[in-house]
C-alpha cells in the first residue's frame, strides 16, 4: 500500500493511465489481490435443505438473515454438492473429490482406500491450511461427518476450538439413540466425547451458541478467524421448538403440488431459473393430495410445518452469529459462503426397520420422524430426484456469498460450480497458495476452482468437466451437457442450458455424445478411485 503511494504521488498521470489499463483489460489483478487485511472466513452449512428452501430461493419459509445476506451479496444459482452428506462435507474442507480423500461413500469403511470412510492422509482441510500458512485462528460448531478415527476428527485436522457431532443424526433434544442397535449419539469438545441429556438446549441453538461463544474468546486476537458452522438442521428426525411450529401449523394445507407450482414461478421470477425451464412432473410416488382425507393432510401439514420451523430456527441462529460478529466488530471484513450439503431427503424412517419408532407429539424429543418424499420434492423445485441421486435434485444447492464493500448488493452468477471450489477460494482470500505437501506428507492437487472473481463480478475459471458418483449413482457435466444414470440405469443426456429440470432425455438423439461423455467420466471415475457399487458391496459383506 505504501509503494502504491509512492508511485501515485511521483508518478500521478502514469498511475491514472496503469490503473484505466487495468480495468479495460479486465486482468483480474486488482480483484485477485484487494487492498485489505486477510479476511475472517465463515462458512455455514445445511444438512439436507432442498434448492428451493430459502425465502431468497422461492420459499415461503421465513428466512430474514440469509435472504438479507442474498440481497446484499451474491448467489451462486448453479453450484454443486456431492450428493450426500460425508462426500459434500469431505468435497467441501478438503477441495478434492470425495473418493479421492478416502469418503466416497459414508463412514463405514468399505475395505477400499478410495471407501475407507474417514479422511485420509493424502488431503488437509481448509483449517489446517489456513492455520498452518495464513495463521488463522479456527473455530467449528455442528456436524463433523468426515471419519471416525482419531486422525479424521476435528481437533487433528487443524481446528483450534471444536464442538462436534460424529454421527450422522441426533436427536435435536439429547443424546439418546435414533437406531435400534442402541448407540448414544456422540458429541466431541475438543478431544472429549461428550453427551447431551433431556435438558439440553435445542441442537441447532447450542451449534450457534458454540460458535458464538467461540468468537467471543477471540474477539481481541488480531489474527484473521475461520468458522465453520455445520448445522444439522433440517436433516431427519424433523423436531423443533414448540413457539416455531406453531408459527406454521395450517400454512400446508394447500399441498404439495399448489406449493411446487408456487416455488417454481418465484424462482423464475427471481432469475434464479430460466423461464424455458419446465417444473419436473410430480415424483410417481408422491400421491394426489386431493385424494387425501383430512386427517391425512392434517398429518402432512404438521411434518412439513416441524420442516419449515427448523429452518427457521437455523436462519434465527444465522442471525445470531452476524450480530455477533458486529458486536465484536469483526463484520466489516468477513466473508460469510452459506450452501446446503445435498438436496432434500426422501428418507421415509416410518418404514425403516432399524429406526426405533417413537410416536409422541410430532416434533418433540418423543417422536421420530422425517418429512418423507412428498415434501422433499417441493424442497428440491424444479428439479427431480433427491438426496443421493446426482440427479438435479440431489446435486443443487443454493450458495449465498456475502463479502462487504467486495461483492455488489444483489449479485447473481449462473456458471457452474462445485463444493470442491470452497478451499481453492478460501485460500485465494486468504492469499495462500495450495501446497504440494503439509507435516511432511505429499498432498493430492486440489481439484477445485477459486470462485474469487464472482466476488467482483467477473467470471471466474471455468471447470473442464465435473463428476459425481454415490452408490452407484453417477454423472458429468461438461458445458452444458450433463450425462446421468442411477445405479442399475442407463445414461441419460440433458442439455441444462434449455433443461435444467431434466424432462427431456436426449440420449438416443445424441448417441455419440453419450459416447464421449462417458468415456470422460469413466476415466476420471478410474483416477478418482471409484469402484462398482454392486462388487463393493459383495466384496464387503464377503469379507465380515
Amino acid at each position: 500500500m505504501q509503494l502504491t503511494k509512492q508511485i501515485k504521488s511521483v508518478y500521478p498521470k502514469q498511475f491514472f493511465l496503469l490503473l484505466i489499463a487495468l480495468l479495460l483489460t479486465g486482468s483480474g489483478a486488482l480483484a485477485q489481490a484487494p487492498d485489505k487485511a486477510k479476511p475472517n472466513i465463515v462458512i455455514i452449512l445445511a444438512d439436507d435443505m432442498g434448492f428451493a428452501d430459502l425465502g431468497s430461493f422461492g420459499s415461503e419459509i421465513h428466512t430474514p438473515n440469509l435472504d438479507r445476506l442474498a440481497a446484499q451479496g451474491l448467489k451462486l444459482t448453479q453450484f454443486y454438492n456431492a450428493g450426500r452428506c460425508c462426500p459434500s462435507r469431505t468435497a467441501l474442507l478438503t477441495g478434492l473429490y470425495p473418493h479421492e480423500a478416502g469418503v466416497g461413500d459414508m463412514v463405514k469403511d468399505w475395505g477400499d482406500p478410495a471407501y475407507q470412510g474417514y479422511l485420509n492422509n493424502k488431503c488437509a482441510t481448509i483449517a489446517q491450511l489456513l492455520k498452518a500458512e495464513a495463521g488463522y485462528n479456527t473455530i467449528v460448531s455442528g456436524k463433523w461427518h468426515v471419519g471416525l478415527v482419531p486422525s479424521a476428527l476435528a481437533y487433528n485436522r487443524g481446528f483450534d476450538q471444536s464442538f462436534t457431532m460424529l454421527n450422522n443424526a441426533s436427536s435435536y433434544f439429547n443424546s439418546g439413540p435414533l437406531f435400534n442397535d442402541g448407540s448414544k449419539i456422540t458429541f466431541m469438545l475438543n478431544d472429549k466425547q461428550i453427551y447431551r441429556n433431556d435438558t439440553s438446549e435445542y441442537l441447532t441453538q447450542a451449534i450457534t451458541h458454540f460458535a458464538i461463544r467461540s468468537l467471543d474468546q477471540i474477539k481481541n486476537d488480531p489474527k484473521p478467524f475461520f468458522l465453520y458452522v455445520a448445522y444439522n438442521a433440517p436433516h431427519w428426525p424433523i423436531q423443533a421448538l414448540p413457539q416455531d411450529i406453531a408459527r406454521y401449523k395450517g400454512k400446508y394445507l394447500n399441498g404439495w403440488d399448489k406449493l411446487r407450482a408456487q416455488r417454481y414461478q418465484k424462482l423464475r421470477a427471481a432469475g434464479i431459473i430460466k423461464n424455458e425451464w419446465k417444473l419436473s412432473p410430480r415424483y410417481e410416488k408422491v400421491p394426489d393430495w386431493d385424494k387425501l382425507s383430512a386427517g391425512e393432510k392434517d398429518k402432512w401439514d404438521i411434518r412439513m410445518a416441524i420442516y419449515a420451523a427448523m429452518i427457521d430456527r437455523m436462519d434465527a441462529g444465522v442471525g445470531e452469529i452476524l450480530a455477533k460478529l458486529k458486536q465484536i466488530k469483526k463484520d466489516k471484513n468477513t466473508v460469510v459462503l452459506f450452501m446446503s450439503d445435498n438436496g432434500g431427503s426422501a428418507d421415509d424412517v416410518k418404514n425403516w426397520t432399524n429406526v426405533i419408532q417413537k410416536d409422541g407429539t410430532p416434533g418433540s424429543v418423543v417422536s421420530i420422524d422425517s418429512y418423507e418424499t412428498p415434501w422433499a420434492n417441493v424442497s428440491n423445485t424444479p428439479f427431480k430426484g433427491f438426496k443421493k441421486n446426482t440427479h438435479e435434485g440431489g446435486i443443487a444447492t443454493p450458495l449465498i456469498a456475502y463479502y462487504p464493500g467486495v461483492i455488489r448488493p444483489g449479485s447473481v452468477n449462473n456458471q457452474p460450480a462445485h463444493f470442491i471450489d470452497i478451499l481453492p477460494t478460501c485460500l485465494n482470500l486468504a492469499g495462500v497458495e495450495y501446497p504440494e505437501q503439509l507435516d511432511g506428507r505429499k498432498l493430492i492437487p486440489a481439484q477445485g476452482v477459486s470462485l474469487i472473481n464472482a466476488f467482483y463480478g467477473k467470471p471466474f475459471k471455468e471447470h473442464d468437466a465435473l463428476f459425481w458418483e454415490h452408490e452407484g449413482s453417477r454423472a458429468i457435466r461438461k458445458g452444458q451437457w450433463k450425462l446421468v444414470a442411477e445405479n442399475h440405469a442407463t445414461w441419460e443426456l440433458y442439455d441444462l442450458n434449455d433443461d435444467r429440470s431434466e424432462t427431456n432425455n436426449l440420449a438416443e438423439k445424441y448417441p455419440d455424445r453419450v459416447k464421449a461423455l462417458e468415456t470422460e467420466y469413466l476415466a476420471w471415475a478410474a483416477k478418482a478411485g471409484v469402484r462398482n457399487w454392486d462388487e463393493l458391496s459383495k466384496a464387503a459383506k464377503k469379507a465380515e
